[in-house]
């Protein structure tokens, strides 16, 4: 990688791609690679054409680009760029963030001045801290999840600029995390492929003895699913997912609710939270016929523990 440019030369950014959106992947590049030393794409499986269209905004900010040819999920994504980063050298703080994510100017410094602060009042390591995300769609409160007893819950701000939230888990898209933390935690589970992988590597975090935190005033915007829906007498709004997704969160909920390490109440609250998720994807979004049967394999991998990509259509 070339090198660094910025006034954090030991963070790096990894961005994971999917058929990106061209305009979008060049707005996020252009507000983060000013902000990081290093700046790696690892890119799941587009188009040649996709790609092509990409590359040039990647390498005019130095960035690197990573093909992987083929969908492998977005923790093993995470895991390559993490480590081609690490192997480049000089880098000590790794940034996690997603192709719809848009950082703000002071985004990369607000995050590194948290980590800078050192151990919480409970004297614990940090192991990686969030920015604030908002969907700007949807007019929500920002997500931030605090861990309550029966699962992580959204929580309010305080209005200390600065100020370090302790968090259940962090969304992966704007999670700086320390290189040290990630080679005493782990990396992020392969095996999950997509959804949930952010909060099962914040929970072995935390098991292993690590805080987790969000930054208040680290801020960036973020979309979150498809097109938010709005339900009547539900007061906050819905993020519909793709219908591919419907089996990724069914399976890995339930992989979850089977986890010994989450938190008893956690595996609990989750199960209600399944309950809620099966109903309204199989009664509410369309199309059915196509979302029940994925939900229903979903249900069944879950239980049996198969792990990795959606098998082919049985």
């Amino acid at each position: 990688m070339p090198e660094p440019r910025s006034s954090h030369p030991e963070v790096a950014a990894i961005v994971v791609t999917y058929h990106p959106d061209p305009a979008a992947l060049d707005a996020l590049i252009g507000a983060l690679a000013p902000q990081v030393g290093h700046l790696v794409v690892v890119d799941n499986g587009s188009s040649t054409a996709e790609l092509g269209r990409c590359r040039a905004s990647i390498e005019a900010a130095g960035g690197m680009l990573v093909e992987l040819g083929a969908n492998r999920g977005i923790a093993t994504a995470q895991n390559i760029g993490c480590q081609r980063a690490v192997a480049a050298g000089g880098v000590t703080r790794l940034l996690l963030m997603d192709q719809d994510s848009v950082p703000a100017a002071d985004m990369v410094g607000r995050l590194a001045a948290a980590l800078d602060e050192g151990p919480g009042p409970d004297g614990l390591p940090v192991a990686a801290v969030g920015a604030v995300a908002t969907d700007g769609r949807d007019g929500e409160p920002p997500f931030v999840y605090a861990s309550r007893r029966w699962g992580p819950r959204r929580v309010e701000l305080p209005d200390t600029d600065g100020a370090r939230v302790q968090a259940g888990f962090l969304i992966a898209s704007g999670c700086m995390i320390e290189a040290s933390a990630l080679a005493s935690v782990g990396p992020m589970a392969d095996d999950m492929f997509i959804d949930h992988v952010d909060l099962e590597w914040c929970v072995r975090a935390r098991r292993a003895g690590w805080a987790v935190y969000a930054v208040v005033g680290a801020t960036m915007s973020h979309s979150l699913g498809d097109e938010p829906a709005h339900l009547p007498g539900r007061r906050r709004s819905v993020h519909v997912q793709s219908t591919s997704r419907n089996y990724y969160m069914v399976r890995n909920t339930v992989r979850l609710m089977r986890w010994r390490g989450l938190p008893l109440g956690w595996r609990l609250g989750y199960v209600l939270y399944l309950g809620k998720y099966l109903a309204y994807y199989s009664l509410v979004a369309g199309p059915r016929r196509v979302r029940v049967p994925l939900l229903a394999r979903g249900l069944v991998d879950g239980m049996l523990g198969r792990t990795g990509p959606m098998p082919a259509r049985r």
